[in-house]
């Protein structure tokens, strides 16, 4: 990836072909299909029985070609090689980023050892804790403490896969530390029927903590002790001795490795609450959909493959054409928490300022993502989209097939997906200017035969394939996150400056003054 991405023949190509075509409105997608009766053949890919359409973007052949140009200038090729062979692609730190490797089924060597016979161990102890939790029919409810990825991915799964679950467990997440919600929690709860699970891959996350310990309390008041609940304790971690030193019983301790980021850790032990709320064999079929995209993504040439094209899109629209955010509309029973899910993988990941060099950035990196299920969103926002007066990709997520037994409904659904995407690309002109829809809004469509364990796996590492494919062509690290630190380390020193009578460090004048508003008028 050498030189500077500004620089590049490739982005110069592409900054003078958005000129010459003048712009946005040179990509009027109306005239486009009107010319072209094959462009959706043009502009799609398939891996399997999953489609992607990108014909609603605003980019002709002449734009393709040239995308496609600069993943290849990028070296994209390579950097997907190195990706897997466990090549220290996390360069701030050093490291790997091997989340393949939680579903490989060939050998995975860093530093002389195989990592995938530590994740076949972990797996088999999973299996066999999930399988003796589910028999024995004694435990009802889960408490999850964790917080970004040790709860999104899992939550959002659950969520998608619960019409799939034969007799599901009920599984509540404990992320922000808001007494409030865990007060309304355990209040529901019978403390003989609940698990705990413990989700922090250092053991040393305060929101965790904190959740954790009050929840040890509570069952400890209910079952007669610390040494009775902590039996109900479960952890995953990638610092096991952590854990026990809490008093988690070891072989209730499941083990994570620093080669795994947070939000790429889905398919490791991190997923338990998951596979205890619906069971393994859904698990493993996420994990086999998972491989799926994996071996699209290392084998399949860049204009069919879908992960390189959703990155080339993003990196079109946010530096070509001024968009600051882009919308997922999953239509999609279940799918509520993956735009959630999708924020931290991609903003986490794709928020960076500078190159991996650590020289600053004179282009934009990561879109806003964020979104909402369903027909929600067009009572809610679509509004803006239609209307308003900034450009917001639209990313519609559809299945064929559904599993309930309403007919009519799914259809229902697929109807709006497809009149949204339809009405944004087209407009509509009206005598009334507030009523008049400009059209030549960009969107695009990804179809799964159906929502189903295997597909959301495949959907899962397609985004984690698409996030490490934008960051190769902005030369950024997608693996670090150090812009997460600061706002813990100033909540650490601030903290006990909320007692009363506490002294106050040197602060700015406004949080300084908030410091004493909330002493005077916080406790009664």
């Amino acid at each position: 990836m050498a030189g500077k991405l500004t620089e590049m023949p490739a982005w110069q190509a592409l900054a003078a072909h958005h000129r010459g075509c003048g712009g946005a409105n040179g990509f009027n997608l109306s005239r486009l299909f009107a010319a072209d009766p094959q462009r959706v053949q043009t502009f799609s890919a398939r891996c399997g029985d999953v489609l992607l359409d990108f014909s609603k973007q605003l980019l002709n052949p002449n734009t393709l070609h040239l995308l496609l140009n600069l993943a290849r200038d990028r070296d994209m090729a390579n950097a997907i090689t190195h990706l897997f062979s466990g090549a220290a692609v996390n360069v701030s730190e050093n490291r790997p980023a091997l989340h393949t490797a939680l579903r490989a089924q060939t050998p995975v060597p860093l530093d002389g050892h195989d990592v995938t016979t530590d994740v076949r161990r972990e797996r088999d102890r999973m299996r066999a804790f999930v399988e003796t939790v589910r028999g024995e029919h004694k435990i009802t409810d889960i408490i999850h403490i964790g917080i970004g990825g040790s709860y999104l991915g899992p939550a959002f799964a659950g969520d998608a896969l619960l019409a799939y679950a034969e007799k599901p467990l009920r599984v509540h997440y404990l992320s922000t530390v808001d007494g409030g919600v865990l007060q309304q929690l355990l209040t529901r709860l019978d403390a003989r029927a609940t698990l705990v699970i413990v989700a922090t891959k250092t053991f040393t996350t305060a929101e965790t903590l904190v959740n954790a310990r009050a929840v040890l309390g509570w069952l400890a008041a209910q079952l007669g002790g610390e040494q009775a609940a902590l039996a109900q304790f479960a952890a995953i971690t990638a610092r096991p001795e952590q854990a026990v030193s809490f008093g988690i019983p070891r072989d209730r301790v499941f083990e994570v490795w620093d080669w795994v980021g947070g939000r790429y850790s889905m398919c490791s032990a991190m997923a338990l609450p998951l596979a205890l709320q619906v069971g393994m064999a859904p698990f493993d079929a996420l994990l086999a959909g998972a491989r799926a995209a994996d071996e699209h993504f290392k084998t399949t040439e860049f204009g069919q493959n879908i992960p390189v094209l959703l990155a080339l899109l993003d990196v079109w629209n946010a530096n070509f054409h001024d968009a600051a955010s882009r919308v997922v509309l999953p239509y999609l029973s279940g799918f509520a928490r993956f735009p959630a899910y999708l924020q931290q993988l991609e903003m986490e990941s794709l928020g960076k300022r500078v190159t991996r060099g650590g020289a600053p950035v004179d282009y934009d990196t990561g879109l806003v993502a964020w979104g909402e299920s369903g027909t929600n969103g067009q009572h809610a926002f679509h509004q803006l989209l239609h209307q308003g007066t900034r450009l917001v990709p639209a990313e519609f997520i559809i299945a064929c097939r559904a599993r309930h037994d309403y007919p009519g409904f799914h259809d229902m659904l697929l109807a709006n997906a497809l009149a949204q995407a339809e009405a944004l690309m087209l407009g509509n002109a009206a005598s009334e200017p507030h009523r008049t829809y400009p059209g030549n809004r960009p969107s695009t469509l990804l179809v799964l035969p159906e929502a189903d364990a295997f597909h959301l796996g495949f959907l899962i590492a397609l985004y984690e394939h698409k996030v490490y494919a934008a960051s190769v062509i902005l030369d950024i690290n997608a693996f670090d996150q150090w812009g997460v630190e600061l706002g813990k380390q100033l909540a650490g020193r601030l903290l006990p400056e909320l007692a009363p009578h506490a002294p106050v460090g040197p602060h700015d004048a406004s949080t300084a003054a908030l410091i004493h508003y909330i002493r005077t008028h916080g406790r009664s």
